[in-house]
């Protein structure tokens, strides 16, 4: 059985061709369907990105860490990634204690 969500590709089956460097400078750049200019595309890209700029203080090996392990991402892509996963993991832990106190309420 196939994964229905498998994103690896086979080049083999690809009709279409690589896009060359000229097919990206003819590129048009749409912000809500009107064309506009490379430069305030980039604009409309920044300010929907949900990220928000912080400064941040780390204790050095803790830096150190992320920027060893993070590799090509990024360690600031890493650290983001490892604060979203506890983030989740605490969101589960909560939601099992409730679970198992209504299960002990039920059957108690």
């Amino acid at each position: 059985m196939t994964n229905p969500m498998n994103t690896d590709f086979d080049d083999r089956f690809d009709d279409y061709p690589e896009f060359t460097q000229a097919d990206i400078d003819r590129a048009t750049f749409k912000v809500q369907g009107k064309t506009v200019d490379k430069s305030e595309w980039q604009q409309a890209v920044k300010k929907s990105t949900k990220k928000k700029r912080i400064s941040i203080a780390l204790d050095p090996d803790v830096l150190s860490f992320f920027q060893a392990q993070a590799g090509e991402k990024g360690y600031q892509t890493l650290i983001n990634q490892t604060l979203r996963d506890s983030m989740l993991h605490e969101h589960f832990k909560n939601d099992l204690r409730q679970i198992m106190r209504e299960e002990l309420r039920r059957v108690g």
